[in-house]
């Protein structure tokens, strides 16, 4: 329930048909899309720009494509390399192997994984070089400054918590667990990630035979899973420290705290430093069935010592500061995310991002002598770009409908690589040109069309602001998404769309699934509300509801459709439905118990339905303390948590009198396939129209091809059944 692919080249596998009129080809092949709506087909058929990276001397970028094939259900990454400004774009892979993860080894070599192996090729794509040969076991990598060292990010065995079988029995597939974490997000944890260091020889070679794990002995993730990646670590300006993200917990203490640190490992020493927390530093005891909120934990003389999240460390140029995205308080994965910037010299820590009321999402150092930082964070309901100097002092430097998703330094010091989207267009890469003074003046300018061809031949929904008044005198920002060519004088169905996270912002999100173009395209008005929980409107706006999951925000959820039915001519309020997952997937449970009528069906994909089962089904066990305060076998449980439980969806199915759609992927370990199976038993044991739609190999995600297109089919059959 909270907040984060690839493979084919399309064109040497097979056509994908858009509809029944219409074939897709992709690659130099010609497209022609009779029916200008966008379909699950269309939508599966683009490509996904994912990782870039810009060349040393600042007049190159290569970047990664995943193309997929239906027909094969795969999907294959491959290469790009352009200029800066978006010409002399060339493929540079050639094979069927996925090539990802590019980086620049110098202004002319570009490294890469392929095989679980790094390799090199010149930027035209010659001189191709295998360096490493661990036998495929490469899952990430980073270079020093000096590109003397190499930083590997490989498996290892981890038996601390799921014991080894015995070596007599190789065919047991028993599983003989000893504490919690013993899976996480959609795997049992039989194996971790750990940093190792390996040497690069003159000729390029590095050498693996000799690799030191920086974290060697320590029974530790790192990066940390479920989404962490080589952005973990970074190397020092000098080559000769790297500081890295770790939660240095295992089992129980694991599943209860969400508090990481950033270490300092210096490699000459082979010694390590704790960034965060003052040496001998010793937690305070944690009651493991309680909210963290009122706990010894994260009272205000402990706070200081970094206690909640903190990752993602980043070396400034002059190689005095490390800065890093810092959570507050221990427990709360949706704290603020704050910046905070750690002086080597003195020691000392400064929270940088304090006048900004709301999360830094990424970050980058520019190299001007004002050590100016460069940040993307979202604000009412859109992603953009922010500078802050060394005072603290925030600009915001861009302000339109789109969502930057990540951003890079140009190497030319004076720009910068960025993605971005928008409910209506998927990733593309923006050169920007930061204007701190003059932020009007700043410039983006787009240097890829990767889905031209087919966006080309659609017609796009319309996308519109209100705000809305909600139930106790508050404004909320709500999305309205038109069908295309909309007539306001016409009635449409339309659709309440719930949020998940509960935490995460209903900002100008490009999704594979949960899609607004797409949705309006077939014919259906989207009102989208950023109710109660959510980032972008400070953090009192976000806090409310936690301990209030079945309150004010279900009350912001209705207030938002019955302005829509109220004030909206061309939505048709006899023609509602309500669709949400995760967090939003709970809603949807809670609201077939608590609608009065408004809706005339339901879906709701990988939601929590019996709250008291959830506790203790969910594997990040901080998530349910914080969000529920208790257990719920807790006899002196807060009020907010009898409430929780009192108010759980599963209490109300006797109020159920509307159809509804669940979906649930088995390997769900965040939020359990079970969830969703007993809320569609529960509905057809009430006599109530249902459908179930169970993906026994998907996670919280549904990832493979042919499982997002039976998705999409599925989900608009419902609606069209009962809506249209």
């Amino acid at each position: 329930m909270r907040k984060t692919f690839l493979l084919g080249l399309i064109a040497i596998l097979a056509p994908l048909t858009l509809s029944a009129e219409s074939d897709v080809k992709i690659g130099k092949q010609n497209i022609s899309v009779k029916d200008r709506r966008m379909t699950p087909e269309a939508l599966w058929a683009m490509g996904r720009i994912s990782g870039y990276s810009a060349s040393p001397d600042g007049s190159k970028i290569v970047y990664q494509v995943g193309y997929y094939s239906v027909k094969h259900n795969k999907s294959h990454h491959v290469l790009y390399v352009m200029n800066i400004d978006g010409s002399g774009k060339t493929m540079l892979t050639k094979s069927d192997k996925n090539e990802t993860d590019a980086t620049w080894f110098d202004s002319e070599t570009i490294a890469f994984l392929t095989g679980g192996e790094i390799w090199t090729m010149k930027a035209d794509g010659s001189e191709r070089k295998q360096l490493s040969k661990t036998e495929g076991n490469v899952e990430g990598y980073k270079f020093s400054p000096d590109r003397k060292s190499v930083i590997i990010l490989k498996s290892i065995p981890f038996h601390e918590v799921i014991k080894e079988n015995p070596e007599d029995l190789p065919k047991a597939t028993g599983r003989l667990v000893t504490d919690l974490m013993y899976r996480h997000w959609d795997h049992y944890v039989e194996s971790i990630q750990h940093p190792f260091v390996a040497s690069i020889a003159e000729d390029g070679t590095i050498s693996t035979e000799q690799m030191t794990d920086i974290l060697e002995g320590e029974p530790y993730e790192c990066p940390m899973e479920p989404f962490g990646g080589i952005e973990q670590l970074d190397w020092s300006t000098d080559s000769k420290q790297i500081a890295y993200t770790c939660r240095k917990k295992t089992g129980t203490a694991y599943s209860i705290s969400t508090d990481s640190d950033i270490y300092l490992y210096d490699l000459s020493s082979r010694t390590t430093k704790n960034l965060c927390k003052p040496e001998g530093y010793v937690e305070p005891q944690i009651e493991p069935t309680k909210t963290m909120k009122y706990q010894k934990v994260n009272d205000k003389t402990n706070l200081k010592n970094n206690v909640g999240y903190d990752q993602n460390p980043k070396f400034s140029p002059d190689g005095r500061y490390v800065a890093w995205l810092s959570m507050e308080r221990n427990g709360y994965e949706a704290d603020r995310q704050r910046l905070c910037r750690y002086d080597l010299l003195t020691g000392e820590k400064t929270y940088l991002t304090e006048a900004f009321d709301s999360n830094v999402d990424d970050f980058v150092w520019s190299d001007t002598k004002d050590a100016t930082i460069y940040f993307i964070g979202v604000w009412h309901a859109t992603e953009n770009l922010y500078a802050i100097d060394k005072k603290g002092v925030v600009k915001q430097l861009t302000d339109t409908w789109h969502d930057f998703g990540s951003l890079q330094l140009a190497n030319d010091k004076k720009q910068l690589v960025m993605e971005r989207h928008c409910y209506t267009a998927p990733a593309d890469l923006y050169v920007v040109t930061p204007n701190t003074k003059k932020p009007e003046k700043t410039v983006a300018s787009q240097i890829t069309q990767e889905n031209e061809h087919i966006l080309s031949q659609l017609d796009k929904p319309t996308v519109e602001q209100r705000w809305v008044k909600t139930s106790d005198g508050k404004e909320m920002l709500t999305w309205i998404i038109l069908p295309p060519n909309c007539d306001k004088t016409k009635k449409y169905p339309t659709l309440l769309f719930c949020e998940g996270g509960p935490q995460s912002p209903v900002s100008q999100f490009w999704s594979y699934r949960w899609n607004f173009m797409i949705m309006a395209s077939q014919g259906y008005v989207i009102v989208a509300p950023n109710r109660r929980g959510l980032p972008g409107f400070g953090q009192e706006w976000l806090e409310e509801i936690s301990g209030d999951w079945t309150g004010q925000c279900m009350k912001d959820y209705l207030a938002a459709i019955d302005d829509a039915v109220n004030n909206l001519p061309y939505v048709d309020k006899d023609k509602l439905g309500a669709v949400g997952a995760s967090f939003g997937g709970f809603s949807v449970y809670y609201l077939a118990g608590h609608h009065e009528k408004r809706f005339k069906c339901f879906i709701a994909h990988d939601g929590a339905f019996n709250l008291e089962a959830m506790y203790t089904e969910t594997e990040e066990n901080w998530f349910s303390n914080w969000e529920y305060d208790d257990a719920f076998w807790n006899k002196d449980q807060t009020s907010n948590a009898k409430k929780t439980y009192e108010k759980s969806p599963h209490r109300f199915v006797d109020q159920w009198d509307t159809p509804i759609l669940c979906i649930h992927g088995e390997k769900d370990y965040r939020i359990n396939a079970t969830q969703g199976m007993s809320a569609f038993n529960a509905a057809r044991m009430r006599g109530i129209e249902a459908q179930l739609l169970i993906f026994p190999d998907e996670n919280h995600w549904v990832l493979k091809p042919q499982n997002g297109i039976l998705w999409q089919r599925t989900y608009f059959n419902w609606l069209d059944r009962w809506l249209k």
